[in-house]
């Protein structure tokens, strides 16, 4: 495979007529497909198919020597993975026929339209692109092991849903299509870009950028560049960032809140792979491979109408979900650990020790900022701390409020609150309600009273009244 290519593996074109053949090659140079092979011997065909891994293959049907027909079956009986793409000018049905029989991919007339080639091949990459993905998965979730764990080294965890995450992103790591990424603030779905282009051994650059609240004509430009003299004050051409990430990765953050005009845009840049520079009428083709990520519910976007439906589908091609810290408890003694080693290099100190009730309270709490919420808490926590042991003050403020006083869990859980009282049929008695409470409190503390009492708003002398008579 050549990294950094479109596709990794090259497409092999077979033609007996040079200018023919040089034709096809810039035709799919100009969309981008830039890793190609030339035939013009049929005889050489399988020998090349022996030594080299090909992705698609254009197969003219009358050649001298070995014809296209002989090749289509001996390509598809030794090689059934590739597809094979039938050029000729012969319009007859029954060659047609014979052909889709022998297991051609698709049948093209002479002479070519560059638009039916160019999708043609597109389509045959993506389904060869989709089968060898599929068997990567099956592949490393009956193993469970990962080929490049060397990929992964800046996120931190031991979460098993993660390590599906994972699998799933070595699987799709080569490919092109759009892959979107999803989950709350602050879980990581830059870090998971990040891993995927690393992953893919693209020789371009990883460009990220945040298109929250861009109106359409900033995206087009931040995007797709200007010539000059496309407005006002545009004085020279600029490149955009399609451009800039040419062999590399581009990450679009917050893709939920795109204008429906810039929606298009996007769309004809996924499915046509080109796009046009602002104040130009000549499209240039798009090299990058293209990732999103949104904490929104784009499910939810597509069905009010705020997203496209087209669109909407093809951003999930392929999907990754990140669950937020809350579903991994696990990993937050590892992330605290983390956290604390990168603070004190911050501040010039030593890494503090703490009590192992600082863990239990941290896990007890929500997260609605995730892993960017903890390190926060981390930071501030280090940065005033003096002498061995590290406070717990700063986080119980940060969780419980101000510490002058004990406010209800309510408003740092979103399990609790007001609202949850209309959604019961029956409701219980003050006693039960009260029983059920105090159990789900010690519960969430791992049978820690003072964090328990924390989270109910109580004193611990009063949460161990209640204990003592339930007990009775």
């Amino acid at each position: 495979m050549e990294k950094g290519k479109n596709p990794a593996r090259p497409i092999l074109l077979v033609e007996d007529e040079p200018h023919t053949l040089q034709s096809f090659e810039v035709v799919l140079r100009s969309a981008g497909i830039d890793n190609i092979i030339q035939c013009q011997d049929s005889r050489e065909v399988l020998s090349i198919l022996e030594d080299r891994q090909i992705e698609v293959v254009c197969l003219d049907l009358i050649m001298p020597h070995v014809s296209g027909q002989e090749l289509l079956g001996a390509i598809t009986e030794e090689y059934p993975d590739i597809p094979v793409i039938m050029v000729t000018g012969v319009n007859e049905v029954e060659t047609v026929v014979q052909c889709m029989k022998q297991g051609a991919f698709d049948y093209i007339l002479k002479p070519i339209e560059t638009d039916r080639l160019i999708s043609s091949v597109l389509r045959a990459m993506e389904i060869r692109e989709l089968k060898r993905e599929n068997s990567k998965l099956k592949r490393r979730f009956l193993d469970d092991t990962l080929e490049h764990p060397e990929a992964f080294t800046g996120i931190i965890t031991r979460n098993k849903k993660m390590r599906s995450v994972f699998h799933y992103c070595e699987a799709i790591s080569e490919g092109n299509f759009p892959a979107l990424i999803t989950g709350e603030t602050g879980v990581g779905k830059e870090l998971i870009a990040g891993v995927l282009h690393k992953l893919s051994g693209r020789r371009g650059e990883f460009v990220a950028v945040n298109i929250a609240g861009l109106d359409d004509n900033v995206f087009s430009d931040t995007l797709f560049g200007h010539t000059r003299g496309a407005f006002t004050g545009a004085d020279r051409p600029r490149k955009g960032l399609v451009e800039t990430a040419a062999g590399g990765t581009l990450f679009l953050d917050e893709i939920g809140d795109l204008s429906q005009a810039s929606q298009v845009k996007l769309l004809r840049l996924l499915d046509q792979r080109e796009f046009y520079p602002v104040g130009s009428d000549m499209a240039k083709p798009a090299a990058a491979r293209i990732l999103f990520a949104t904490f929104r519910p784009l499910d939810e976007l597509e069905k009010s109408g705020q997203i496209r439906k087209d669109l909407y589908y093809r951003l999930r091609s392929h999907h990754i979900h990140l669950p937020p810290l809350r579903e991994r408890l696990e990993d937050i003694p590892l992330l605290l650990e983390h956290f604390l080693e990168l603070a004190a290099a911050e501040f010039d100190k030593n890494k503090p020790a703490y009590h192992e009730e600082l863990i239990t309270l941290l896990q007890s709490y929500h997260f609605s900022g995730n892993i960017r919420e903890l390190k926060a808490m981390v930071m501030d926590a280090v940065s005033s701390y003096k002498g061995r042991m590290l406070s717990m003050n700063v986080f119980k403020e940060r969780i419980f409020g101000d510490g002058k006083k004990v406010e209800s869990a309510a408003r740092q859980f979103p399990q609790a609150g007001e609202y949850w009282v209309s959604c019961l049929e029956h409701l219980p008695t003050l006693k039960e309600a009260t029983t059920s409470l105090v159990g789900e409190a010690m519960r969430r503390a791992d049978n820690n009273q003072r964090i328990a009492a924390m989270m109910l708003g109580i004193s611990p002398q009063a949460l161990n009244q209640r204990l003592k008579r339930h007990e009775r």
